[in-house]
């Protein structure tokens, strides 16, 4: 299985052979169980639903608590499904965990951006703002001209004003794997992840690299 659930730590650093300082993120991948196996027979499409992060069994319903109980699965607070092949052998109960990427080079991250509220165009969009001097004050920060006049007499459809900005979801592609920490379940990717410290990303090999 080449996805998983996974938590940002943080980002650190590590040098490599060379000595020369590679900037890394830590992700808490796994240990992920499979509660649920779903094939193209009975569901329409095969696929596997993984849990994450305990959960104590009064903080779910009964259907909830059930359902852990007959994959035989302790109660997990995170359910999230990927795609797999129909002839996977994997089946309900099986652990995915960092080790099955160890022999993946590249991997993309999926995870919800850091949420700005409403922001400006200047930082929204990187606007340049209007002068700074000869009277410019009223047009600083402002985005300018936003439509025309008589034709078309209205303003364009994703015309770049101000509004919410992050708390999106995004997937950062390509991210190299610089090591993988069995004993911790923690993958080491070069670069940045999308979310803050904490926050629960999905882990899958790249699509467009090998």
């Amino acid at each position: 299985m080449t996805a998983i659930i996974g938590r940002k730590v943080g980002m650190t650093q590590i040098f490599n052979e060379n000595n020369e300082q590679i900037p890394v993120t830590v992700i808490e991948a796994g240990p992920c169980p499979v509660v649920q196996r779903k094939t193209a027979d009975t569901d329409g499409y095969d696929a596997v639903q993984l849990g994450f992060i305990d959960q104590k069994p009064q903080r779910l319903s009964k259907a909830a608590r059930t359902r852990f109980e007959k994959a035989e699965v302790a109660p997990k607070r995170l359910l999230r499904e990927f795609r797999c092949e129909a002839d996977s052998d994997l089946k309900t109960g099986d652990e995915i965990k960092a080790e099955s990427f160890k022999d993946i080079a590249y991997v993309d991250v999926t995870g919800v951006t850091k949420g700005r509220g409403f922001q400006g165009v200047v930082k929204r969009h990187n606007f340049g703002g209007g002068r700074a001097s000869h009277g410019g004050k009223a047009t600083l920060r402002k985005g300018g001209s936003i439509g025309m006049c008589e034709f078309p007499a209205r303003v364009f459809k994703n015309t770049k004003m101000p509004g919410q900005m992050g708390n999106v979801r995004v997937t950062t592609q390509n991210l190299k794997i610089v090591q993988v920490r069995e004993d911790d379940n923690a993958i080491l990717v070069k670069g940045s992840v999308p979310g803050p410290n904490g926050g629960v990303v999905l882990v899958r090999k790249a699509i467009k690299k090998g």
